[in-house]
């Protein structure tokens, strides 16, 4: 469905930005923080559309 093009280094920094931003927003109520949800999806799942747009690839070719 998705390809892959998040490498191992940009997935990690993703989930945990993504992450402590949503933690971030459920502690102090900061709406704009609600926006880590989204390098916390593409983190998960690898994929990222910007990168689909722009040709861009962190990952290893398989």
């Amino acid at each position: 469905m998705f390809t892959k093009n998040i490498g191992t280094i940009d997935r990690a920094i993703r989930i945990i930005l993504g992450a402590l931003l949503m933690i971030g927003a459920m502690r102090t109520g900061q709406l704009w923080m609600w926006i880590g949800i989204i390098p916390l999806l593409t983190g998960l799942i690898s994929s990222c559309p910007l990168y689909t747009v722009f040709g861009i690839k962190t990952c290893k070719t398989e």
